[in-house]
């Protein structure tokens, strides 16, 4: 590589160890805080817990509710010979629906793409090139 290259490199992976240093990201996203007694879990199963306190009932979840209407609405369709019209309109807005838009992260949490955090931090288990270049060359890990 020429001079310049390497030295625009060296600035560059120290300006990121800097913003990393002044910047320390949370462990955890923060939490809500649940009412003492009434455990909430995730859509997988479990209790979820209502704003009052009360459990919801398993016919009332958000989850198997669509889900539920989503089967009906691919029954119908079959019987009127356009289910491959329906599944792929479903794949096509459960993707559209999966992607988020930066606007819609919480507070701390990280892009999966390091060039949309700040610093260009990256998540933890990225690949980094001086990760690559390293064992590649059989060098010891840093710090080692």
């Amino acid at each position: 590589m020429s001079a310049g290259v390497t030295l625009r490199l060296a600035e560059f992976r120290a300006s990121r160890r800097s913003a990393a240093a002044a910047a320390p990201c949370p462990a955890e996203p923060p939490r809500k805080a649940a009412s003492p007694g009434a455990a909430e879990e995730g859509p997988g199963g479990g209790s979820q817990v209502r704003p009052g306190g009360a459990a919801a009932p398993v016919w009332a979840r958000p989850l198997l509710l669509k889900l539920s209407l989503w089967a009906v609405l691919l029954a119908l369709f079959a019987e009127l010979e356009l289910a491959l019209p329906y599944l792929l309109v479903s794949l096509l807005y459960w993707m559209y629906a999966g992607t988020r838009g930066p606007a819609e992260r919480r507070r701390g949490e990280l892009s999966a793409y390091s060039v949309f955090n700040p610093g260009c931090a990256a998540i933890a288990g990225t690949l980094t090139a001086e990760q690559l270049e390293r064992e590649l060359h059989y060098r010891p890990a840093a710090g080692r």
